[in-house]
């Protein structure tokens, strides 16, 4: 489990089960360095080097480099790392993620799109939410009529 996600965690708990919002900010709150190299990102936000490369290769995230070439990793770099992260633990598709960048890139004026694109995902991951919920409840019916007790 990433540092991230367990403050991610901890801020739940402390309130009260809503998730904060996800911003630079929240990453600033980690007490990280202001600049990381790529091996520090991939083991605090559980992606792989391999996958980091990816994202910059095709811009999803802009990461500047040393005198010496190496990657460096700013705050915001990692917020949009730990961003893209979210969105595809929550199964959006890389090309909506980068239609999603495209549009922050280009400015205030794609804000309705931007939202468009947001509010979409979230109706499908609604969708994914309550067909899971139905899995479960024809789980918790098995595990009763076995025997079994099914806690929260």
């Amino acid at each position: 489990m990433s540092v991230t996600t367990e403050r991610l965690r901890d801020l739940i708990e402390t309130t009260q089960g809503e998730l904060p919002p996800l911003t630079v900010a929240l990453v600033q709150d980690l007490d990280l360095p202001e600049h990381l190299a790529i091996a520090d990102v991939a083991a605090l936000t559980g992606v792989t080097a391999h996958t980091l490369r990816y994202y910059e290769r095709i811009g999803l995230v802009e990461v500047p480099r040393d005198a010496a070439g190496r990657r460096v990793y700013d705050r915001e770099a990692l917020g949009r790392v730990v961003f893209i992260t979210r969105l595809r633990d929550s199964d959006m598709p890389i090309a909506a993620i980068a239609r999603y960048v495209e549009l922050v890139k280009q400015g205030p004026g794609t804000e309705p799109e931007r939202l468009a694109l947001l509010e979409a995902h979230r109706a499908d991951i609604l969708h994914r939410l309550a067909d899971l919920q139905a899995a479960l409840a024809v789980v918790d019916y098995k595990i009763t009529t076995y025997g079994g007790a099914c806690g929260t």
